[in-house]
C-alpha cells in the first residue's frame, strides 16, 4: 500500500476517534481514552485482557460501517492521538472509589452501563457520573456490585453480622467503621487484622467484608514475595486482602505501612534508557491469621484488631455464600445509609491518636449511633501495644528500668551508658547471655529506642534526646499519672 493510500486511512481513524472518544492524560503522562458520555477510561497503550482502547476503536469502526483497517493505520492514528492528548487537560483516574464535586464521593458498581453510587452527607443515589467529574479505571480485579437496595432501615447490617463470627459488639462497630472508611478515598484507614482460634471463620469473614466493596469476585490472596508484586496487586484493585499470615518480615511490614498511609514507587520504564514509571498508591488493606509473631511498632499503629470466635453451628460453603449473595444488595444499601449518617454527624477529632482521620470517623460513628467505636479503637491499639512489648525484650527492659523511678522522675545518660545499664539489668545476677538482636553499640540502641518510643509513651515512659556542651544524652522519664478528672475525660 502506498503512502498516499495510508494517509486517508489514518485520517479517517483519527477523525472517528476524536468524535466518539474523549482523550486526556494523567499527571504521570499516561494518555486515556473515554467513550463520550461514559465514565470508564482505558489507557490507549493497554493490551490488557479486560479490553483495550485499540480493540474498542476497531469494533466501533466496524459496527458503524466506517471500515476495517490494518494495524499500520491504527498504530499511526493512535500515535498521533497520543501526541495530541499530551497537550490536553490533566485528570486523574480512579479504581472503585473516587472523590467528586461538592464534597461527594463515588462508588463504581463495575457495571457495563457505567452506573455508580454518588454518596453525599445529604443522601446517596445511583447515576452515571459526568466524565469531567469522575474517570473510572477498571482491571481484572474490578468485579461487579449489585444495585444497592433503598430504604433498608439498617436491616443489612444485622444480616451481615449474623453471618460473621465477630466476638462482640465493639468488634462489629470497628468493622463497620473500616467499611465506611473504605468508601472515603482521601482518608487512610488502618488495616483490620481478623484473628481468632482455628476454625473461627477468619478467611470467610474477610471475604465477606471485602466483597461488600469489591463484589463477589473479590477474594483474599497470599502475601507477595517482593515489593514489585505487592505494588502490582495494590495498583490493580482497591482493597488488598492478605490471607493466613503467620509472620511479618521487616520488609513486608514496612511495605504494608506505605500501602496503608500512602507512598510512591519509581522504576525504569521498559524499553527505555532514562524514562521512569511512577506508581502512587494508598489503599485499604485487610489481614487474616491466628498469630503473626512480632509486630513492629509503626505497623501496630496502623492495624485494627478484629477478633472472631468459633461458630456453634457449621454451614456448608454453598449455603453460606448463596445467602450472602442474596443479602448483598441489602447489606450495601444499609452501609450506604449508615455512611450518609456518619458523614453528616458532627464530632471532635481526637488529637492523641496516630491515624486521626480514622479516629474522627469513629467519633462520627459514635455520634450517629452511640456504638462506642472510638473506645473500642483505643482498646485495640492498647492490645497491639501489649503485643509489641511482649515481642521486644528491649522494650520490656526499659519499662522495668522505668519502674525504679518515681513518677515524674527522669534519668539522663549517654547512649553508651544506657546500653551498659540496660544490658546489666537484663542479664541480672545470674549473668544470662544477651539475646540475639540486642543492641551492640550506643548508636544502635538509640535507633531502637526511636522505633519503640511511641509504644513506651503509651505505657507512661517518655524517651527524649538532647545535647549538653559535653555530649549527647538520652533522657528517660516515668510520666506522672494524670489527675482522676483527666483520666475520666480521656475515655
Amino acid at each position: 500500500m502506498s503512502d498516499d493510500e495510508k494517509n486517508p486511512a489514518r485520517q479517517v481513524i483519527t477523525d472517528y476517534a476524536q468524535s466518539h472518544f474523549r482523550y486526556f492524560r494523567t499527571v504521570d503522562g499516561t494518555v486515556y481514552a473515554q467513550r463520550t458520555g461514559h465514565p470508564v477510561a482505558r489507557p490507549i497503550r493497554s493490551q490488557g485482557t479486560t479490553g483495550s482502547h485499540r480493540q474498542e476503536l476497531m469494533v466501533g469502526l466496524f459496527r458503524d460501517g466506517v471500515g476495517v483497517f490494518n494495524g499500520t493505520a491504527l498504530k499511526e492514528a493512535l500515535d498521533l492521538i497520543e501526541a495530541l492528548a499530551l497537550t490536553e487537560q490533566v485528570q486523574p483516574t480512579h479504581i472503585r472509589v473516587a472523590p467528586g464535586f461538592d464534597g461527594a464521593t463515588w462508588l463504581d458498581l463495575g457495571r457495563d452501563d457505567g452506573q455508580s453510587v454518588r454518596i453525599h452527607p445529604t443522601g446517596w443515589d445511583i447515576r452515571i457520573p459526568d466524565p469531567e467529574e469522575v474517570c473510572w479505571r477498571r482491571t481484572q480485579l474490578t468485579g461487579e456490585l449489585p444495585v444497592p437496595a433503598k430504604d433498608t432501615n439498617g436491616k443489612g447490617i444485622d444480616l451481615l453480622m449474623r453471618l460473621c463470627n465477630f466476638a462482640d459488639a465493639k468488634t462489629e462497630a470497628l468493622a463497620l467503621a473500616w467499611l465506611i472508611g473504605c468508601l472515603e478515598p482521601s482518608v487512610p484507614v488502618p488495616a483490620p487484622f481478623l484473628t481468632g482460634p482455628q476454625g473461627a471463620g477468619k478467611s470467610t469473614g474477610g471475604r465477606m467484608l471485602v466483597r461488600i466493596i469489591e463484589g463477589m469476585t473479590g477474594d483474599l490472596r497470599r502475601a507477595p514475595k517482593d515489593e514489585e508484586n505487592m505494588i502490582t496487586a495494590v495498583a490493580a484493585g482497591w482493597i488488598t486482602a492478605l490471607d493466613n499470615l503467620s509472620h511479618l518480615p521487616p520488609d513486608l511490614s514496612d511495605l504494608m505501612c506505605c500501602v496503608i498511609t500512602g507512598a510512591e514507587s519509581i522504576k525504569r520504564a521498559l524499553f527505555t534508557d532514562g524514562d521512569v514509571v511512577r506508581s502512587r498508591y494508598r489503599r485499604p488493606m485487610l489481614l487474616t491469621g491466628i498469630d503473626v509473631g512480632v509486630i513492629r511498632p509503626d505497623l501496630a499503629e496502623r492495624l485494627l484488631t478484629l477478633r472472631l470466635e468459633r461458630p456453634r453451628v457449621r454451614r456448608t460453603e454453598a449455603e453460606l455464600w448463596a445467602e450472602y449473595a442474596e443479602i448483598l444488595p441489602v447489606v450495601l444499601g444499609s452501609l450506604l445509609d449508615l455512611t450518609v449518617k456518619v458523614r453528616a454527624a458532627q464530632a471532635e477529632t481526637p488529637t492523641d491518636l496516630r491515624m486521626a482521620d480514622f479516629a474522627h470517623l469513629c467519633a462520627q460513628l459514635d455520634a450517629a449511633t452511640g456504638f462506642g467505636t472510638l473506645e473500642a479503637y483505643r482498646a485495640s491499639l492498647d492490645d497491639l501495644n501489649d503485643d509489641v512489648i511482649e515481642g521486644d525484650l528491649l522494650a520490656q527492659t526499659v519499662l522495668k528500668r522505668a519502674e525504679e523511678l518515681d513518677p515524674g522522675e527522669d534519668v539522663r545518660m549517654t547512649s553508651a551508658e544506657w546500653l551498659h545499664a540496660l544490658s546489666t539489668l537484663y542479664s541480672g545476677e545470674e549473668c544470662r547471655p544477651l539475646p540475639k538482636g540486642w543492641p551492640t553499640t550506643g548508636k544502635v540502641l538509640s535507633d531502637r529506642l526511636r522505633r519503640i518510643q511511641p509504644t513506651l509513651a503509651a505505657r507512661g515512659v517518655l524517651v527524649d534526646w538532647g545535647r549538653t556542651s559535653a555530649a549527647r544524652y538520652i533522657e528517660i522519664t516515668r510520666q506522672a499519672p494524670p489527675p482522676p478528672s483527666e483520666q475520666q475525660s480521656a475515655f
